[in-house]
Parts: structure tokens; sequence; C-alpha cells
């Protein structure tokens, strides 16, 4: 690769880092409390489960955007997916407007959507930009700065609750968030000029469709989709929170902290566990469903806040892992031809899982059965390490 191929790589990798990091506030920010948000407006608990639905609709539109993206290669296809996808981050402010727990949910849905069709293109040009310096040790940078983003858009949240008290608080943190959808999009900008043709445009060769998916990759979605149906989705624990906030046990300024603590550890564990996966392979996601089988059992076995820190911490190295090595597997399990369509079928997999289970653990705790959803996520992620333990090795 050319030195100066490199910086310019190198530049583009920095402005996606940076968008992500602005992005990250905003949508992190608000998922920090969702479910407290949604339990504020007087939804009931499932409504914190049906959160889940919006992370489906966001990975169905991932599949949507990598057939697009592999169907019609073009730079202005690509970067438009890009632009859309981020371009619907402005539903997030106007959060502040509503009034009904139904209306929030649709923003949350329409956000979700835009995170969705934005992500196959965006991460097959972070594949590109990253060949230059270890795939893994690239993904796990890029995610170190998107949880810096995801860090401050809890705290900055947390911080207007403190102040303001709610229900006023949860409403100015949302209008706050204009301020990083701007800067997130003059970061877009500056990276589509940059790089206007994905080498995935540039250098196409011949379409296989699915049969240019290998046997190894669909053993790794199943092992990912395990992963995901027992992974405790953060509205669940959002909504929790608030309930423990109503009974005294916790402040309700503190249930975006137990976010910013997941996402601190997510941001810890992101260059390392790259770094690792460069250097051992695949037998460093099964990290992953180990992290997630223990965010239910500390979450209730342990009362007041000591159980959502413990849990936060979990969660956040789950995430980690699954939005560092993960990501970067997908590409190192597929060719350039494909990556796009690859990105997509994983996002939906996984997204489908999360609903599934999401929805089926927010009903439980819903009806009182506690017990059953620690049991429910402990049979997943039991199945889920078990599958990636028999990951074949990659050819070559």
């Amino acid at each position: 690769m050319r030195s100066e191929e490199k910086r310019r790589f190198l530049r583009v990798f920095i402005a996606l880092s940076l968008l992500s990091l602005f992005a990250d506030i905003v949508y992190e920010g608000a998922r920090s409390i969702g479910g407290a948000y949604l339990n504020l407006l007087g939804a009931p608990a499932l409504a914190a489960g049906i959160l889940t639905l919006g992370e489906l609709l966001s990975n169905v539109m991932r599949l949507v955007g990598g057939v697009i993206a592999y169907k019609a290669p073009s730079g202005k296809v690509y970067w438009g997916l890009i632009l859309l996808g981020y371009g619907l981050n402005v539903f997030i402010p106007l959060l502040a407007l509503t009034g009904s727990w139904e209306l929030a949910l649709l923003l949350f849905f329409l956000e979700r959507l835009g995170k969705g069709v934005r992500a196959p293109a965006r991460d097959v040009i972070l594949s590109e930009v990253t060949t230059g310096f270890g795939r893994g040790k690239g993904f796990g940078i890029h995610e170190l700065l998107d949880q810096i983003g995801a860090i401050t858009g809890p705290l900055l949240v947390s911080t207007i609750i403190f102040l303001r008290g709610y229900p006023a608080g949860y409403r100015e943190a949302f209008w706050i968030m204009w301020v990083p959808t701007i800067l997130a999009l003059l970061m877009l900008l500056s990276a589509m000029i940059m790089y206007p043709r994905p080498k995935a445009v540039t250098e196409v060769g011949r379409r296989m469709g699915r049969r240019g998916l290998s046997s190894r990759f669909w053993i790794f979605m199943a092992g990912s989709m395990a992963t995901m149906l027992g992974f405790l989705y953060w509205g669940v624990i959002a909504y929790y929170g608030q309930d423990a906030a109503n009974a005294g046990l916790i402040a309700a300024g503190e249930i975006p902290i137990f976010y910013l603590v997941a996402m601190a550890v997510d941001a810890v564990i992101a260059v390392p566990i790259g770094i690792l996966y460069d250097k051992i392979g695949s037998k460093s996601i099964t990290v992953a469903p180990i992290a997630a089988l223990l965010i239910t059992p500390t979450l209730f076995g342990f009362s007041g806040r000591t159980g959502f820190y413990l849990a936060a911490v979990f969660w956040g190295l789950a995430m980690g892992v699954v939005e560092t090595v993960m990501r970067a597997a997908v590409a190192d399990m597929t060719t350039v031809e494909v990556r796009s369509l690859a990105y997509g079928v994983y996002s939906f997999g996984f997204g489908l899982s999360w609903m599934i289970g999401g929805t089926i653990l927010a009903f439980l705790y819903q009806i009182g059965y506690i017990n059953l959803m620690i049991a429910f996520c402990i049979t997943a992620e039991v199945v889920a390490t078990a599958i990636f333990a028999a990951l074949p090795k990659a050819k070559g």
C-alpha cells in the first residue's frame, strides 16, 4: 500500500471514528434512559422489551442496506445510505416534544431504522481503511472512539437530570442532542469528500450471492444469534431501574450512570480485545457469551445499586466484544465482493435474535418470573459458547 493511500485511509478512518463518537453521544444518551422514559410516560414493562423491535427494524434495514450496496455498487449509493442513516438521528432531539409513550416508541424506532440502513456500507468502508494496521485493532480503535461518545451521552443526560430533576431533565437532555447531531453530519461530509469511491465499488468481482458466504460464516451466525438471544436488552434494565427509583432504592439520575459504566467498560476492552483477535482469531469471540451470561444473575442477585453496577460491567464487556471482534470477524470471513451482503445478513440475524430474546425477557419481568429470566439467559449463552468453541479454523 502506497504511503499516500495510507495517509488518506487514516484521515478517512479518523473522520468515520469521530462521526461515530458524535452519533453515539446522541443515541447512547437516549438509550441510557429509553426504558426509564417510557416508564415515566406510563408505558407497561412490555414496552421496554418492545424497544428491541427497534433493534430488529434496524437490522432489517441493515439487510436492506447491505443488499442495495451489493446490487448497486457505486460511491453515491454507499455514501447515500450512510448519509440517510445518520440523518435520521434528528428524531432523538425530537423526543423532547413527546407526550405519549407510543409516540416516543415511534421516534426511537425511526432512529434505529437510520442506524440500520447506514451500517453495512459504513462497516465495509471501515474494513477497507483499516487494512494497513490490523483489522481487529482498527475496529477496536473505532469502537474506543465510538464509546467515548457512548460515555459522554449518558454522562450528559445524567448531569441534566440531576440538575433539573424529572420529567423536565429528561426533555432537556433530549433537546441538547441537536449539537452532536450536527457535528456528526459534518464529520460524515468530510469522509465522503476524502473517499468518494470505496474499493467495494472499484474492485467488484463475480457476484456469488449467498454462495459466497462460507459454512464457517453461517456457524458464526448461529453463535452470534444465540449470544443475542440471552443478552438482556438495556431498555429492560433501564425500566427495572425506574422501578427501583420509584421504590427509593436508587436515584433516577443514576440510571444513565449505570449505562455510562457499561460504555466505559466497552471502551476499555475495545482495543485490547481487537488486538487479541488479530493474534488468536475467533477464539476471542467466546468472551461475549460468557460475559452476557453473568448479566441477569448479578442484576437480580444483588440488591440495589450493587446489582446494577455489576450487571453494567458485564453488559459493557459483552458489548465491547460484539461491536469489535464480531464485526471484524464478518470481514475476515468474506471477500470484498460479498462483504456488504454479509454484514446485512449478519445484522438481520443478530437483530432478530435480540428482539425475540428482549421481548421474552421483558414479558418474564412483567409477570415477575425473575428466576426464569436468569435460566433463559444462562441457557442461551452456554449454547452460544459451545458453538463458537466449535467454529472451524480459517483456511490458510
